[in-house]
């Protein structure tokens, strides 16, 4: 996480010993979210399915025909729950511009239509999602022999994920009044969490 820090008068990176000082920020845990762990996790199990994938392949000669298969499996599911950290952190793609020169109204009304879209869209992902599940959850893999459903589940959960985010997002803003869309200075500012 990057953050802007402007140094005052009294603080110094050169100390009087002219040696360079500088104190490591807190850790802060907090600042995850469960899918965060969840995604963390599984970008670190593809890690090893696709160092796996190069060690047989590279140095044995005798490449593992499952990993590419699983390693692009994992992707999707890292993806998909992934992504509620920025459904969470309020990082997806937006243009600031417009709002800046739209009067403070309507720069509202156009926000809170902007979370509407958002919250509904990905409930009915999710529920398209759903669906797609029931449908061929039970066919399996093409070399792996386990069932599809495993990767629409982790789809799936990602969506529902990505749902309650954007309400809670939608939420937030409400209460607050505004939303990073209608004051972008405060993703300088540490932005959403």
């Amino acid at each position: 996480m990057t953050q802007i820090h402007q140094y005052q008068d009294d603080e110094h990176v050169l100390g009087a010993d002219g040696r360079f000082h500088v104190a490591d920020e807190q850790v802060r845990l907090d600042l995850y979210g469960g899918e965060d762990w969840i995604a963390f996790a599984l970008f670190w199990v593809l890690a090893g399915v696709v160092f796996y994938q190069v060690f047989t392949r590279y140095f044995l000669g005798d490449p593992a025909g499952w990993t590419e298969e699983i390693a692009r499996y994992l992707l999707v599911a890292t993806v998909f729950i992934g992504a509620s950290m920025a459904v969470r952190r309020n990082n997806h793609i937006q243009v600031d511009a417009f709002y800046r020169w739209m009067p403070r109204l309507l720069a509202r009304v156009l926000s809170t239509v902007v979370d509407g879209i958002r919250v509904l869209f990905f409930g009915y992902a999710a529920w398209l999602n759903w669906l797609l599940l029931e449908k061929i959850g039970e066919q399996r893999m093409a070399i792996v022999d386990l069932p599809m459903g495993w990767v629409f589940g982790a789809m799936l959960f990602g969506f529902c994920l990505m749902f309650v985010r954007s309400l809670q997002v939608t939420w937030r803003h409400w209460q607050q009044g505004y939303s990073i869309l209608e004051r972008p200075e405060i993703a300088l500012e540490g932005g959403e969490r």
